[in-house]
């Protein structure tokens, strides 16, 4: 068998030395298409297209949100820069209120430096091919560990999935076999009723009559083109549990019809106990359908 994935997934990486920090952690739920949402700092803003393409090579579907954080600890990472056109603007207005209201203006250096944003602290310029061979190998083991986690889990999905659909060839065996019954029991009991009402006549039974009623009775309770479908339809959808990701959305589609037939069958039902197995039936389905919806 081949890899399932499921859509749920966490997976993380830390790198630490001496001249750098990075951080990367993924994790996704299920989602028709593949939805990514990226934090990271602003000087990585530029590989953010290379990013996307990598989560493409390692998921198809889920709603994602990667979280990249990445610290510099080299000398000259940093540096402090002066916004000469703010602090000429703050010198100039210094100037204007002294002027205006007659007073000493006694703004130095020291004052004026610390005014908002009149000097600050500056990331130094990166190589971008250096910095992305940092950020690069961190990634791709988060993104390992996080596809590892999908394999695990869409496995369980796997597994769990086989064996209720094996309950569920069990409940179509059962109303197959059960079926036939239903009939003759509705047969027998119209014979008695007829014979009940004739009791003391001397009028026979009309045998035509009874083989007509039990005909309409049989069309309108037959259910053995809904058996079929169920029966294909459960073999489809163990196929391609085996086949392997991506089947998410087949086996969505597949899930549907599933119901569609247990529907049809439950309003054919000629018993009770048709009945019962029939909701039994539609409850397997139902759970199949939320599982499903986990699978990429």
């Amino acid at each position: 068998m081949h890899e399932l994935n499921s859509m749920t997934g966490f997976g993380r990486c830390e790198l630490i030395n001496d001249e750098h920090r990075v951080l990367c952690e993924i994790k996704s739920v299920n989602h028709r298409y593949l939805d990514v949402s990226i934090k990271m700092p602003r000087r990585l803003n530029c590989f953010e297209a290379r990013i996307r393409k990598l989560l493409s090579e390692y998921m198809q579907r889920g709603k994602t949100e990667l979280y990249i954080f990445y610290e510099d600890y080299t000398a000259g990472s940093r540096k402090l820069k002066y916004n000469r056109e703010l602090a000429s603007e703050y010198v100039e207005c210094l100037k204007q209120l002294s002027e205006d209201f007659g007073i000493k203006n006694d703004a130095g250096t020291s004052v004026i430096s610390r005014f908002p944003d009149v000097i600050m602290m500056e990331e130094a310029a990166d190589d971008d091919e250096r910095l992305w061979s940092i950020i690069e190998p961190v990634l791709r083991e988060a993104l390992s560990s996080f596809v590892e986690a999908r394999r695990r889990e869409g496995e369980n999905l796997r597994n769990d999935l086989l064996m209720k659909l094996q309950n569920m060839e069990t409940l179509v065996s059962d109303i197959e076999a059960y079926s036939p019954m239903v009939l003759e029991q509705y047969r027998e009991k119209l014979l008695k009723k007829i014979r009940e009402t004739l009791e003391g006549l001397s009028v026979e039974a009309d045998e035509a009559r009874i083989l007509t009623e039990t005909a309409v009775f049989a069309d309108k309770i037959c259910t053995d083109e809904e058996m079929v479908r169920l029966h294909s339809h459960i073999s489809s959808m163990a196929d391609k549990l085996r086949a392997g990701s991506p089947c998410g959305r087949e086996l969505d589609f597949i899930a549907q019809e599933m119901n569609r037939e247990a529907n049809t069958t439950l309003s054919k039902s000629g018993s009770l106990r048709i009945s019962d197995t029939a909701i039994a039936l539609k409850s397997e389905i139902e759970k199949i359908r939320e599982q499903v919806q986990n699978i990429e």
